[in-house]
C-alpha cells in the first residue's frame, strides 16, 4: 500500500516541505488506526492517558488535512499510543516511496531520509554529537555479556566433561571467551573516559556490567 498525491506532481508543483511531512504523519496515524480498528475517539482516549490529551476533532483535522500546525510534542505522544516511534510516523517506510529531508530538497527514497534523520547515513560535514560514541557503548556492552556467558558456559561443560579430552577442548573456548570479555571490557571503560573527557554523561551501565566500574557510594556523596 503506497499514499499516493505529492509523489506524482510535477517538479514545479511540489507542496512545501512542512505540507509533505505533515501528511507523512497524517497517512501514517490514519492507517495505524484503522489498522487497529480504533475510532479517532479511542486514540484520542489513549492520548489523554498517556498524560499529553489530544482531543478527537484534532486528531481528525490532521488525518484530513485541515490542521495546520503538529507540535513534536503531538507526534511523540501520537506515536506511543500507536505503540510505534516517532521516526516511522514522519518517515513511514513501505508506504510512502519518496520525501524530502529538508526544504526545496529533490526526493528521496524515505528509507534514506530516515537513515539521514537519525545519524545512520554518516555525513562527515554534519556533527553527529555523541551517537557514533553511543553505538559503541551498546555493541561493547553486549560483547561483554555474551563473552561472559559463553565463558561461563565453557566452564561449566569443562567441569563436566566425560574425557580429558573434552575437558581440555572446554577450557581453551572458556580461556578464549573470557579473554574476548576482558578486551571489550577494556575497551569499553576507555570508551566511557573519552565520554566523560568531551564533558557528557556516559550511558548507565548494564545490571549486568556493574561490577567493571566503581559505583559511586551514595553515604560519601551526602556527606561531602
Amino acid at each position: 500500500m503506497t499514499q499516493h498525491g505529492f509523489d506524482d506532481e510535477e517538479d514545479d508543483d511540489f507542496p512545501e516541505w512542512v505540507d509533505r511531512i505533515r501528511n507523512n504523519v497524517a497517512g501514517e496515524v490514519r492507517r495505524r488506526r484503522k489498522e487497529r480498528r480504533w475510532s479517532a475517539q479511542r486514540l484520542a482516549d489513549r492520548c489523554e492517558e498517556l498524560g499529553h490529551p489530544i482531543p478527537r476533532n484534532v486528531i481528525a483535522n490532521l488525518e484530513s488535512g485541515r490542521r495546520a500546525n503538529l507540535p513534536l510534542v503531538d507526534v511523540m505522544v501520537l506515536a506511543a499510543a500507536l505503540e510505534t516511534y516517532p521516526i516511522c510516523l514522519i518517515f513511514p517506510l513501505g508506504y510512502v516511496e519518496q520525501t524530502q529531508e529538508l526544504p526545496f530538497r529533490s526526493l528521496i527514497p524515505t528509507w534514506d531520509a530516515m537513515r539521514k534523520f537519525t545519524g545512520e547515513e554518516k555525513d562527515y560535514e554534519t556533527d553527529s554529537g555523541l551517537m557514533p560514541e553511543f553505538n559503541l557503548h551498546a555493541s561493547l556492552t553486549r560483547t561483554v555479556i555474551a563473552a561472559r556467558r559463553e565463558a561461563e558456559s565453557a566452564a561449566f561443560d569443562a567441569e563436566t566433561a566425560a574425557t580429558s579430552g573434552q575437558r581440555e577442548e572446554a577450557e581453551r573456548k572458556a580461556a578464549e571467551y573470557a579473554q574476548r570479555a576482558e578486551e571489550a571490557k577494556r575497551r569499553l571503560l576507555n570508551l566511557r573516559d573519552d565520554i566523560r573527557e568531551e564533558g557528557a554523561t556516559p550511558p548507565e551501565l548494564s545490571p549486568w556490567l556493574e561490577d567493571i566500574e566503581p559505583q559511586p557510594d551514595p553515604d560519601q556523596e551526602e556527606d561531602a
